[in-house]
């Protein structure tokens, strides 16, 4: 723990220090609780940022500071209580940074957020919460003055996923193109229309917006009463379709089996957790959403586990060098699993858009 208390004096309004508790453990993305002496005093979480994926740190933590401060001064306009909670709050460094390099990784420290929790269980009653507070959050960056860059770019870019497939089955690095050829050329049939949201933003007709872009119930905090308090991990806060934030939880809170699930009958579409979800997000974003953004909601449901699809496919044909896989076929199977996800989100389409014409 020397090199951590090391780190730890970088920051200098932390002051004596009485116990550091790992949170998470890997590789380069570590999280630490650190508690001080002080019982007066607040306690910090610690954070070693994943450089590999995060390779603009100036440009990440510019990101959140602009986040932070402008949802902070929103709370304050407000006349809102309890802000400390309701908004993350990053420690600067000895230098004036919210990080600090240490020659090998970078580390940052938040304030810890008292008497809070996180869930995992996805519910209507969870959904309904969140939907309602990521389109807040939406709303309440919609005005942000600052402009932010892409932390991890073309992230949710559908024709840059596109084009990754398109060149790893030119390469077929793997020799796995006569396996899976037939299940290449049912995606690609659709490619055109889940194309369509790049098309209509260079055409002038969808904006972007600052979104999360990593929507599930897990990165927010609740209360213990079970009132949200905040959303959290901000780290792919950055320009991008609201798409990225509707499409992205439902591909996993609507699941009504795992992402990897070999047994494709036990994948369905959960119109219940849809329903909640969509019923929050547009009672908090309609203001600011145009009529095309709700009109293509069902869109982004079908999108998000079609883009999966493609990225575990291309990964698959490369020879699975992405993702982490647990067996051989592993990407194969999430593939599969990702794309019947697909085609059960596109087959609720049309009860989709009766609900939320309902809605409004």
């Amino acid at each position: 723990m020397d090199h951590l208390n090391e780190i730890i004096s970088y920051f200098p309004e932390v002051k004596e220090v009485r116990e550091i508790i790992p949170l998470t453990a890997g590789l380069i993305n570590q999280t630490y609780k650190v508690t001080t002496a002080d019982a007066d005093a607040c306690d910090y979480i610690l954070q070693c940022i994943n450089h590999q994926v995060f390779q603009n740190v100036d440009l990440l933590q510019h990101n959140i500071e602009c986040v932070t401060r402008h949802i902070k001064e929103k709370l304050e306009k407000a006349h809102e209580t309890d802000i400390k909670r309701k908004v993350l709050r990053f420690i600067p460094a000895n230098d004036g940074k919210t990080y600090h390099f240490d020659g090998e990784h970078y580390w940052r420290m938040c304030e810890f957020i008292p008497d809070s929790l996180t869930l995992d269980a996805v519910t209507p009653e969870s959904s309904y919460l969140v939907g309602l507070k990521f389109g807040e959050f939406e709303a309440m960056l919609s005005d942000l003055p600052e402009e932010l860059g892409e932390t991890i770019p073309d992230f949710h870019n559908m024709e840059f996923r596109m084009k990754q497939l398109q060149e790893a089955v030119a390469k077929d690095a793997a020799g796995r193109m006569e396996k899976v050829r037939t299940l290449v050329d049912e995606i690609e049939k659709d490619a055109d229309e889940m194309c369509q949201a790049e098309r209509l933003y260079r055409e002038g007709k969808l904006p972007k917006r600052i979104c999360h872009c990593d929507t599930k119930v897990s990165n927010m905090m609740f209360d213990k009463d079970g009132k949200v308090l905040c959303v959290i991990d901000l780290d792919t806060t950055m320009p991008s379709f609201v798409f990225s934030d509707f499409g992205d939880f439902l591909r996993s809170a609507a699941n009504t089996s795992r992402e990897d699930e070999p047994d494709l009958e036990k994948i369905h579409f959960n119109m219940e957790i849809f329903k909640a979800f969509a019923k929050g997000y547009i009672e908090s974003a309609k203001s600011f959403l145009t009529p095309l953004e709700i009109e293509m909601l069902p869109f982004a449901v079908k999108l998000f586990p079609y883009m999966q699809a493609v990225r575990f496919l291309t990964d698959y044909i490369n020879g699975d060098t992405y993702y982490q896989i647990q067996y051989a076929e592993h990407n194969y199977v999430r593939t599969l699993a990702q794309y019947k996800l697909y085609q059960e989100a596109k087959k609720a389409e049309p009860e989709m858009k009766a609900y939320i014409a309902a809605l409004l």
